[in-house]
């Protein structure tokens, strides 16, 4: 806990045999309350090792429901734990656990609503390995989004990600796709409701065991965030009314 709001670390599962224990062992348990692992169908042996490890709260898909499902799951068992921090950590080392103190205490001290860890901040992107596609689709999409939704993110499009519980009692996610874009559709919602949304500095690691997404579904990805923001203008502005956001 910090300031008595109890934390839970969710991660969302897909083949994480490998890398899930050295994840898990870097969480700072000191201060996380719960930990929630949701297996997504995984081929490999990632269910058993959550288990070995000790992991409480272990939940297994009997069929691949998708990225966006499996965060889904996530969420839910996370506000029955009744959770005040969630902090979304892929189990598949990309991103350090070791910064989870401190976007926890940027919610915690109600300094922010939501915290995102920003791989762009670090300014060492590509060198740690980022394809140079991905970085400039990255680029390119974070521009597109912050002029129509009139936001000042470095980017949309991380993975690491610490909310407020109550932004998310606010938000229908569970509506929203089951698909990779489901991170930036709950983005959009939370700029939506002016959710208070900073940032920190992330460098993230690139090698054969991490988790990516292949180009076609890159440009599968990219366009559902293009068509995000434009329902986000039209909504905004009273043109179209989409079951995405909240009714005005």
């Amino acid at each position: 806990m910090i300031n008595n709001k109890k934390i839970v670390v969710v991660m969302p599962a897909y083949n994480a045999a490998k890398t899930i224990e050295q994840t898990y062992k870097e969480i700072p348990l000191d201060i996380v309350d719960d930990v929630i692992l949701t297996d997504d169908f995984s081929s490999d042996n990632t269910v058993e090792i959550a288990k070995l490890l000790g992991i409480k709260h272990v939940i297994t898909h009997h069929k691949n429901i998708g990225y966006g499902g499996n965060q889904k799951t996530c969420y839910n068992k996370a506000l029955e734990l009744h959770a005040d921090i969630i902090i979304m950590l892929h189990p598949d080392y990309q991103y350090t656990p070791k910064l989870i103190p401190a976007m926890c205490s940027l919610v915690a001290n109600n300094v922010h609503d939501v915290v995102l860890g920003s791989r762009i901040l670090s300014e060492g992107a590509v060198k740690n390995g980022m394809p140079l596609y991905k970085y400039i689709s990255n680029r390119f999409l974070t521009l597109f989004q912050n002029i129509l939704m009139s936001q000042k993110l470095s980017e949309y499009h991380t993975g690491y990600r610490c909310f407020n519980v109550e932004i998310l009692k606010k938000i229908d996610y569970n509506s929203n796709s089951n698909d990779f874009v489901f991170d930036n559709e709950i983005l959009a919602q939370c700029c939506f409701l002016k959710a208070r949304i900073g940032e920190i500095s992330c460098p993230a690691k690139y090698f054969e065991e991490a988790s990516s997404i292949n180009f076609k579904r890159s440009d599968i990805y990219g366009f559902g965030v293009l068509s995000v923001s434009i329902k986000y203008v039209l909504e905004k502005n009273k043109l179209f009314r989409f079951p995405l956001f909240p009714s005005q």
